[in-house]
């Protein structure tokens, strides 16, 4: 005999508290246990358990998830970072400038550099010429 769900009203999806879910996971990894099968036993299909599954284990779903209720209002951390200088947020933080003087000397440039910094380290390999 098969078993059937009837969902009422206008909501056509099932809703799976995270209790539940965390059961059925937690099924799912038994050293015997086949993903199809208690999928199949559950009613839900694979893929979803195996979702379920990558959540529980980067914790997306779990004790602390579980205790937790829908409607608690949840807060992030919050860092304050000291504000960037005009140049550093124009010249941004990826790539590397690499120059080549006539003399043999190579400057590399890795990320964001005082333009002034920059200018006076180029006079200084180049022997007080820098344009």
């Amino acid at each position: 005999m098969s078993k059937i769900s009837v969902l009422s009203g206008p909501e056509r999806r099932r809703r799976w508290t995270t209790v539940e879910k965390l059961r059925i996971v937690e099924e799912s990894q038994a050293p015997s246990a086949s993903v199809i099968e208690v999928a199949r036993r559950h009613d839900v299909h694979p893929n979803l358990l195996t979702v379920w599954r990558r959540q529980a284990r980067t914790g997306a779903i779990g004790p602390a998830a579980a205790l937790r209720q829908e409607d608690e209002v949840q807060f992030a951390a919050v860092s304050v970072a000291p504000e960037q200088p005009a140049w550093a947020a124009r010249a941004g933080t990826g790539g590397t400038i690499e120059i080549a003087f006539a003399n043999g000397v190579q400057l590399r440039i890795t990320g964001a550099v005082d333009p002034a910094t920059l200018t006076a380290a180029v006079a200084a390999l180049s022997g007080g010429r820098a344009r």
